[in-house]
């Protein structure tokens, strides 16, 4: 029997080409711009596949076409039904996926591809749960992401899949790119919204503080352990735990996780108890996970327990037709925060969108404000942004390198202090645990510059021999080790 495509859309030109395309595949169709005359269709078993629209003219009961899937279903759960939409939004891909949709595809679609999706869907049950439309119903929405190229399209439809699961999931990307928003975006459309979401960046936690701070300590476990504390897997039970900057965590750390991942269960540092988890993990990093592995700096079966779904966030210069929606979208974020309300000119949207934003969209939003407070014209011109990325170009001076590296520990403290809030304050004894991390590194770069020489090291450091020699035995520094590096 040849199989009946129901197309609804108000557009008749797109009608026409599908018509067309589905006659050439040998399906017969039904055409109708109007979502009362598809649910007729339905309610008379008519059709195999339906194609929708989003935006289209729909009954007094329904408020676009994908609110009519769940009715579709509870008439017909075997009909496969495939949306589409020119709003191409993060939204209304979970929306359509949440509601049973078999696929969803953004405007304008490639035919082609539209084609495969209905020769795949027939025979598909797209069925919808009861759980899956109350849970759309009680979205509220996320509005912070903006795009819709391709590549965010991509990224649309991914997490679209995700949000009902609890796959592990591995996000890549640049700095700057949005990493932890995808993150957050799965766990608040997902079926733990209701539980905690915590991030810990693990770039930002001193490697000895690591297993303390994903499993927590017990009230004298070492020094400065007053009392008992809970770790990040503790405050996200029933939630999401987020780790960021997964490549950067420690090699016994990874051993540790590794375990929890496996077993389920973890033991707080200085305590006895196995303590059942249930989280879902999401990690993110910005490096090569699959060359660390190479290198050694990550363990491999963490690896692929880990990457059990990969999300390659885009740059910002991989997606440029978002630029200028970005952009306007952090002015009119900087005007709700008090500044001025400012527009982009034609050239300047011209210019940002041909700068490269190493930054991504961090260095994008960072601008807007910059340009915001600074500008008292209404329409930022061209001229103006390029002053600012001149201003912002990297200098190589000496004295920059030094502000540079001053700058580094200040991120890197201010991300550290960023993941305790409230009540959730490091341990005691910061400052005793912080200031090796910079001592160690400089006095090993000073005695492989002197080939081992001590009295030489200690003029440069501008300190006396003696001291050195306790810093070298503090601080466990192999001199041998240390000069003989190639």
């Amino acid at each position: 029997m040849t199989p009946t495509i129901l197309i609804a859309d108000d557009d008749k030109g797109i009608c026409t080409v599908l018509a067309h395309a589905v006659k050439r595949r040998g399906w017969d169709s039904l055409i109708t711009h109007h979502g009362d005359a598809l649910m007729e269709w339905v309610r008379q078993g008519k059709g195999d596949v339906v194609i929708t629209d989003v935006r289209m003219p729909v009954g007094e009961s329904y408020k676009t076409g994908i609110d009519l899937l769940p009715d579709i279903h509870k008439m017909r759960p075997d009909l496969p039904v495939i949306v589409m939409s020119a709003q191409n939004t993060l939204m209304t891909a979970v929306s359509a996926n949440q509601v049973g949709a078999y696929e969803f595809l953004p405007k304008p679609f490639d035919l082609n591809v539209l084609l495969e999706y209905v020769e795949k869907s027939l025979g598909h049950s797209g069925k919808a749960t009861e759980a899956a439309v109350k849970e759309l119903q009680e979205d509220k929405g996320i509005d912070q992401f903006i795009g819709t190229s391709p590549a965010m399209q991509d990224i649309y439809r991914t997490l679209a899949r995700l949000v009902n699961n609890d796959l592990t999931v591995t996000i890549v990307g640049e700095s700057g790119t949005g990493k932890e928003l995808v993150a957050r975006a799965l766990h608040q459309l997902g079926k733990r919204k209701s539980a905690p979401f915590v991030a810990i960046n693990m770039a930002a936690i001193p490697r000895e503080l690591v297993e303390s701070e994903l499993f927590g300590y017990e009230k004298g476990a070492f020094t400065g352990a007053l009392q008992r504390k809970s770790g990040k897997f503790e405050q996200a039970a029933g939630g999401t735990l987020f780790l960021d900057e997964i490549g950067d965590m420690p090699m016994d750390a990874q051993t540790k996780l590794l375990r929890v991942l496996q077993q389920g269960e973890y033991i707080t540092v200085g305590g006895t108890r196995l303590i059942k988890t249930n989280v879902r993990i999401v990690c993110a990093t910005h490096r090569d996970l699959i060359q660390l592995v190479k290198s050694g700096g990550f363990r491999e079966d963490l690896y692929y327990r880990l990457n059990v779904v990969p999300i390659r966030i885009p740059s910002l210069r991989e997606r440029r037709e978002d630029i200028a929606p970005l952009a306007q979208y952090f002015l009119r974020k900087a005007n709700d925060k008090g500044l001025s309300a400012k527009s982009l000119d034609a050239e300047a949207i011209q210019a940002m969108q041909a700068h490269d934003w190493p930054g991504n969209v961090r260095e994008l939003e960072n601008m807007m404000y910059r340009l915001s407070a600074l500008y008292s014209q209404s329409s930022i011109a061209k001229e103006s942004f390029l002053a600012e990325i001149r201003i912002g170009q990297k200098d190589d001076s000496p004295a920059a390198q030094a502000t540079t590296l001053e700058k580094n520990v200040e991120a890197h403290l201010r991300q550290y202090f960023a993941a305790h809030s409230g009540d959730d304050l490091p341990p005691p004894g910061l400052y005793d645990r912080i200031l090796p991390l910079v001592e160690k590194p400089l006095l090993e770069m000073t005695l492989r510059a002197t080939g081992g020489n001590q009295i030489k090291a200690a003029l440069i450091l501008g300190i006396n021999r003696n001291t050195l020699r306790k810093k070298i035995g503090e601080l466990g520094i192999k001199v041998d080790e240390v000069t003989n590096v190639k």
